[in-house]
């Protein structure tokens, strides 16, 4: 397994090739180093020419720049693995978790794992880790509450948003909604796929939709019927 380290910090970067050298769900793991956007730039450039997949990326959002290639933070190095490597899970490691950055940055990447460093220790690394390895996204506490602040003071909905949530949480099927909303069947389906492009972005199911609404902690909704 290829795994790209990004962090301008080298007791980061050895750390993190600590902690995952000992994940026994990680097989032979070969580690690469990059300490700035041109070293993760060059790096990243060299591997998809030679055909080397990388597999995992952990990437720190604040970076020096490379301003010859316009790339200028992790964002873009994750924007980059994106485009050359297809298959890689980026995680994004960083102190920041402000509302509005944290939106920024998964509207960009939508990123497989996505950690702030104060909510990981060694123990909780290595579990996070494990949990992304099979294709399960992680975003961490403070992430989570990032976002659902965010959202919450942003999002456009009504009375009607909510009430469509709500009924499809219980099982409801979406053709049936007039029923219970005073609203057509075609303006039910275009507030439902609003819901999902504000809540996942590049859509998704009824059920991921309800699934994400309940993790961001958007599901403190009255009951409507």
């Amino acid at each position: 397994m290829n795994i790209l380290i990004v962090d301008d910090h080298p007791l980061n970067v050895d750390s993190y090739t600590a902690l995952l050298s000992a994940i026994d769900t990680i097989e032979k793991p070969i580690f690469y180093h990059a300490y700035n956007c041109k070293e993760a730039y060059e790096t990243i450039q060299k591997l998809n020419t030679s055909g080397t997949p990388i597999d995992i990326a952990l990437i720190d959002v604040s970076l020096p720049a490379y301003e010859d290639q316009n790339i200028y933070s992790g964002e873009d190095i994750g924007k980059l693995l994106q485009q050359q490597h297809l298959n890689c899970k980026i995680i994004i490691i960083s102190m920041h978790s402000e509302p509005i950055w944290v939106n920024r940055i998964i509207k960009k990447l939508n990123p497989n794992g996505f950690i702030s460093k104060n909510d990981i220790d060694y123990k909780s690394f290595s579990q996070i880790i494990k949990i992304i390895n099979i294709d399960k996204s992680y975003y961490s506490k403070s992430i989570l509450e990032a976002q659902k602040e965010f959202l919450v003071k942003n999002l456009d909905w009504d009375e009607h948003d909510s009430k469509i949530l709500q009924l499809i949480a219980e099982g409801l099927k979406t053709k049936i909604l007039p029923n219970y909303i005073p609203l057509s069947l075609s303006s039910i389906e275009k507030r439902k796929a609003n819901l999902k492009k504000q809540l996942l972005f590049n859509g998704g199911s009824d059920k991921e939709l309800i699934e994400t609404a309940k993790e961001m902690g958007l599901f403190d909704l009255p009951k409507t019927r």
